[in-house]
């Protein structure tokens, strides 16, 4: 597969960071654009997971506020499709909000 292509896979849900994961280190000639976002993919499904359990705890103690909450469980969609749009654009940029967070902190990707 093309870099390009392994890049805007690893945003397509968790399976689709696993394989991407797997044909990345599969290759001889390891890409960094597509290091750099299976970095930036994993950021953001860790950081959906912690949104979710922050939002859930939130919404149990004033359930007003659930259907409120619930809107921030798009954030990780939104950083997504980012995400993806960056990929196909072959550029390495950080995905926005928790892009830095993430930039160089997975070193099994080396």
């Amino acid at each position: 597969m093309k870099d390009k292509t392994l890049a805007i896979i690893a945003y397509c849900t968790i399976i689709g960071w696993v394989v991407a994961y797997v044909k990345y280190k599969e290759t001889t000639e390891r890409s960094p654009l597509v290091r750099y976002h299976l970095a930036q993919a994993l950021g953001v499904f860790i950081a959906g997971l912690a949104i979710s359990i922050v939002v859930s705890i939130v919404a149990r103690i004033i359930p007003s506020l659930g259907f409120i909450l619930s809107a921030a469980g798009l954030l990780p969609l939104i950083l997504l499709i980012f995400g993806i749009i960056t990929a196909s654009n072959e550029a390495q940029r950080p995905v926005p909000v928790v892009g830095k967070v993430f930039e160089n902190k997975f070193s099994f990707l080396n």
